[in-house]
């Protein structure tokens, strides 16, 4: 069956969009590596969002009362209970906010739940456990009374694949990413806690990410179409959903830094994308006072930074207008009063871990959640012979430090105070690997080690396991049915990874392999692993991607070891066969003439993008998953709902909706297909949606689904196209284009699978 999906619009020259199709000269790309400057910013007012209207109403009813000493005292942060606290204004009742880490689960604090990562909730590729995941995470955070979470992540969006912080978004592609914003900060501000999405923007490695004894920090120099195209893109898909945060990050954009850049906050988010919310630095990230109060910061942390008694000087003298000073003011209070957080909201209950406090116990039924997404989020790669499901065996061995609980971890007093940090795993070799390292990590009440998962089980069935967690060349007991090897490999924030692999790993898989002819190898990663050392060994039957999947780890992992459920995860990232197949996109990539330079010379091409225009066949590609049953596509239809649709939206005022013009989100096509489960196992599968826009990357994600579907079964899916799935940026009227010209529509497995896609080529749907 053929169709041709069109869309009408003329077709501008497209010389000027050279610079992120793919350009060789950067110098000749209009702006490139220059931040132009947008004042004044806009003041925040609700836009047409009758929610917003009314939070701003009492905002400057509230602030008609207020002192000009009030309110910078508002603008900036103080000592407190947590890891951030706002200024309060006692005599007009106005509180602390409370301020916390992190993104997959409360940091430093006790009878709280330690969630999957962010990363393993993208593998998941379910909306609705994105939107689960963001509600028990807002459970959590208003029980203990913070008023901020600081989460979700998209950036880093994943542009170099050794970034030390991939592990914190949902993945490589910024629909994927895009949809987890959405979604975890509905479920989140449901709760009535304030999202802080972050960090915007570009920030996309830790390597100079602060300026230091080393000089400035990097500055990551991107094209205008790339900005808006990739690394904003998600972060629309989060104002669409009405977060009331942005924290702006640390590094240069541009050459001017992120928390003072009037081209991202002035130009982008608050014009362009009208955001209501107010933006908060990153902790530390501010360095000069009139400049990022003017260029659209709102709220500097941890502490007054370069504001406090200097910024009451600077209104005062005019170098910051009154009138921006109450935009600050009323963007952080109408954040407080859209999520209704005057009416009832707890006391913050968050604690040092040395002195003696309430116990605030938040978690509910949040552990089976957990363990669902842990399973879920799992993505297989390899099943010989269907060695996967195991078959109840009696005799296992299990190998690997991974598999066994860390030593304590609980070391390290919190840098910001309110708890302790933990790094649960900061060693690779120290145990399983949950969460990675820094300001993103979480806190487990209790850890599910895999060795422990997997005894109960044999034990269940009177059988007997034989171990060995720290030998890199194991004794294989001759009668064991299966040998499960587990590895891991970290990351963490503040630096990037020097490596896809480990020597170590590598050698322990291949002497366990050498030795057992069904080797089954679980690895919990932060991130990219390649694997290419010892994947196709004879005697390696099943490789598992188990990502880090939070204080269940070893229940969700046995789960689908046995068989309870079927893997359905798919890989949000590419795994190349070799490092070098990453080319520039490996590490930072940074000149030093005269300051440190990244320039993001690729534009739109990272990961799977990359892959197809260099023509390099990646080992795994972006949404490759394997499952128990087996699945028939059919019946792929295009519907149009729009064929009148103008190249251009309206042009956008400070008055749109958050995200962008609500012509934006309005769905001009609908395609569908038919999933047929062919196989023995009821399951979950993902179809997914990949647009070839013309000159734009050949294949891009814009649609994706879990469905459960029984053996025997037929499920309909179907993906609405918006105008932005279909637009490209125009750099030059500032707008997004929709083309006219030839789409190509793919619905199937993963970006790369052709057994199990389905591709239109002809007639044309009006």
């Amino acid at each position: 069956m053929a169709k041709l999906l069109s869309v009408l619009g003329a077709l501008l020259p497209l010389l000027h969009q050279a610079d992120a199709v793919g350009y060789t000269n950067v110098s000749e790309v209009p702006y490139y590596g220059l931040s132009p400057p947008v004042y004044p910013t806009p003041e925040g007012n609700g836009g047409n969002s009758s929610s917003w209207q009314a939070a701003y109403a009492r905002a400057y009813s509230l602030i008609s009362q207020m002192t000009l000493e009030e309110k910078v005292n508002v603008t900036h942060g103080h000592g407190g209970q947590c890891v951030g606290n706002s200024g309060a204004v006692p005599r007009l009742g106005l509180p602390q906010l409370c301020f916390a880490d992190a993104p997959d689960g409360i940091r430093g604090q006790e009878f709280v739940s330690s969630f999957p990562a962010q990363i393993m909730v993208g593998a998941s590729f379910d909306r609705d456990l994105m939107y689960r995941y963001g509600k028990a995470l807002g459970e959590e955070y208003r029980g203990k009374g913070i008023n901020a979470a600081l989460l979700p992540v998209a950036g880093p969006l994943g542009r170099v694949a050794r970034g030390g912080r991939n592990w914190e978004g949902f993945g490589a592609d910024p629909y994927l990413s895009g949809a987890g914003m959405e979604n975890v900060v509905l479920g989140l501000q449901d709760q009535g806690v304030i999202g802080t999405a972050k960090h915007f923007l570009l920030n996309e490695e830790e390597f100079r990410r602060n300026p230091g004894e080393l000089g400035e920090a990097m500055s990551s120099n991107v094209d205008d179409r790339t900005i808006h195209e990739l690394y904003a893109f998600p972060f629309m898909d989060a104002l669409h959903a009405g977060v009331a945060s942005i924290m702006c990050s640390y590094q240069r954009a541009n050459n001017s830094y992120a928390c003072q850049n009037s081209k991202l906050m002035n130009g982008i988010l608050k014009s362009e994308l009208g955001f209501q919310g107010y933006v908060v630095s990153d902790w530390g990230g501010q360095h000069a006072g009139v400049a990022s109060a003017n260029a659209g910061l709102d709220l500097v942390m941890p502490d007054a930074g370069y504001w406090g008694g200097n910024l009451t000087q600077a209104v005062n003298n005019g170098s910051v207008t009154d009138t921006r000073l109450d935009d600050m003011v009323a963007r952080i209070l109408a954040s407080y009063y859209y999520l209704n957080q005057d009416q009832g909201y707890p006391e913050p209950g968050v604690y040092p871990y040395n002195v003696e406090h309430e116990i605030i116990d938040v978690r509910g039924d949040h552990a089976s959640l957990i363990r669902e997404i842990g399973a879920a989020g799992t993505v297989l790669v390899k099943n010989v012979n269907n060695t996967l499901p195991l078959k109840n065996p009696r005799y296992l061995d299990i190998f690997g430090y991974d598999a066994k609980l860390p030593a304590s971890p609980w070391t390290n007093p919190s840098r910001f105070g309110g708890g302790y940090e933990v790094n649960f795993g900061w060693n690779t070799l120290n145990g399983t690997l949950i969460t990675g390292g820094g300001s993103g990590s979480s806190t487990p009440p209790y850890v599910i080690s895999p060795f422990q998962a997997l005894q109960d089980r044999v034990l269940k069935d009177r059988g007997t396991v034989r171990w060995d967690f720290d030998a890199e060349n194991p004794i294989v007991f001759a009668n064991a049915e299966a040998c499960i090897v587990f590895i891991n490999a970290y990351a963490s924030e503040s630096f990037d990874r020097t490596t896809l692999q480990d020597d170590f790993s590598d050698r322990l898989v291949q002497n366990v392999a050498a030795n057992c002819s069904n080797t089954i190898v679980v690895m919990h990663d932060a991130g990219i692993r390649v694997v290419d050392s010892w994947i196709d060994h004879p005697n390696i039957t099943a490789v598992l991607y188990a990502m880090l999947p939070g204080q269940e780890s070893g229940n969700a992992i046995a789960d689908v070891l046995y068989g309870d459920v079927s893997p359905s995860g798919r890989l949000p990232f590419t795994v190349a066969k070799k490092e070098s197949d990453y080319g520039l996109l490996l590490n930072s990539t940074i000149s030093f003439e005269p300051f440190p330079q990244s320039n993001f010379t690729e534009g739109l091409y990272i990961d799977y993008r990359y892959f197809d225009k260099h023509n390099i066949t990646p080992r795994y590609e972006f949404g490759y998953g394997l499952s128990y049953s087996s699945f028939d596509y059919s019946d792929i239809s295009v519907e149009c709902h729009d064929d009148t649709a103008p190249e251009y939206v309206p042009s956008t005022t400070n008055t749109t909706t958050q995200g962008g013009d609500s012509a934006l989100w309005e769905a001009l096509y609908t395609v569908k297909a038919s999933i047929t489960n062919s196989g023995e196992v009821a399951a979950h599968e993902v179809p997914q949606l990949y647009l070839g826009v013309p000159n734009a990357p050949g294949r891009q994600l814009r649609g994706f689904e879990r469905v459960f579907v029984k053996p025997g079964e037929t499920q309909e899916v179907e993906f609405k196209v918006t105008r932005r799935d279909l637009s490209i940026w125009d750099v030059l009227k500032q707008d997004w284009q929709l083309q006219k010209g030839r789409y190509s529509v793919d619905v199937g497995r993963a970006v790369e699978i052709l057994d199990s896609r389905i591709r239109f080529t002809g007639s044309k749907v009006r």
